[in-house]
């Protein structure tokens, strides 16, 4: 028998490590826990042991229930303050907007009166110039033929689980802001949304679930009106907002139509606020250096450019 050469060990005495993997799929059990079984089937609990499981069950339950109990009584007995601070809240809305209304037409009577007042005191040629200027600038009241377009937001469907509304397709602001344009680009004179005239300072908003038309909300349905040239429909029919529109109707079931109507009667749009320019006022003229002294012309500005407030020099 001979020996191993030296630094090589005999194969049969190589010592494997275990397999950790293999042994978790061949017991995946802890080993406490089979002992653990083996011992409860080798002694059962005793009698009076599953006896006092049973009270202790029931007491758990009869706990839980009382909690429910208590938090349903809880939230019932919030409810109707809620409810009543939502209809206050919903009152005080609607009051406001009662009040808003009314402010409104006083305004709008009180409009009519200084025009009249002014068209007295002017001569026929400048009260008739100047009725057409606020005719173009939204500030006067219009008539005459034109086009309604109507936008309408898809019905609301219930979800059958949660009862939930299953998220319908909505007249965006977008919407409205695309058909306005469209429809100036069409040849309009003069634009409403829902009785909201539209001037060069308009603007068409989303705040929250609302559309706002300079700042005052506007719902579903939403009317378009324009007055214009009798070319105005067929020129918007081919507009690239009306094939959108018409595209999104057939896919969500949102209404869109456009139709020809006379006679139209459009508001005046409130009175602006208006805002003047007025030029920076410029630092004062450095007097250092032999150039300035003696001389009726300023000197440069501090900043280097030029003191014209445009800045171009001119």
């Amino acid at each position: 028998m001979t020996a191993a050469p030296e630094g090589r060990r005999d194969p049969s005495s190589r010592v494997y490590a275990p397999d950790f993997l293999t042994e978790l799929f061949h017991k995946p059990l802890e080993p406490g826990y089979v002992a653990a079984a083996e011992r409860r089937k080798q002694a059962p609990p005793s009698r009076w042991r599953r006896l006092l499981a049973r009270p202790v069950s029931l007491l758990v339950l009869v706990t839980i229930g009382f909690l429910f109990a208590v938090a349903y009584r809880v939230t019932a007995a919030e409810e109707p303050s809620r409810a009543k601070a939502r209809a206050g809240l919903i009152a005080d809305i609607k009051q406001r907007e009662a009040e808003t209304d009314r402010l409104t037409d006083r305004a709008d009577q009180l409009r009519e009166e200084v025009g009249r007042e002014r068209d007295a005191a002017l001569s026929g040629s400048q009260a008739s110039r100047l009725r057409k200027l606020e005719a173009g600038t939204g500030l006067g009241r219009v008539r005459g033929d034109g086009v309604v377009v109507r936008l309408a937001d898809a019905p609301r469907d219930k979800n059958a689980v949660t009862g939930a509304d299953a998220g319908p397709s909505q007249v965006l602001y977008s919407d409205l802001q695309k058909v306005a344009n469209d429809l100036w680009a069409a040849g309009a004179e003069a634009i409403a949304i829902n009785g909201q005239r539209l001037t060069a300072t308009t603007t068409i908003r989303q705040a929250g679930e609302a559309i706002l038309v300079d700042y005052r909300p506007v719902t579903s349905p939403y009317e378009v009106t324009a007055i214009g040239p009798g070319s105005m429909r067929d020129r918007f029919e081919e507009s690239r907002s009306a094939a959108l529109m018409r595209e999104v109707a057939r896919a969500t079931g949102l209404s869109f139509g456009v139709k020809k109507a006379g006679d139209l009667t459009l508001p005046a749009a409130p009175q602006p606020r208006l805002r003047y320019a007025e030029p920076p006022v410029s630092p004062s003229p450095s007097l250092s250096g032999s150039g300035a002294a003696g001389s009726s012309s300023p000197g440069p500005s501090r900043s280097g450019t030029s003191p014209s407030p445009s800045g171009g020099g001119r």
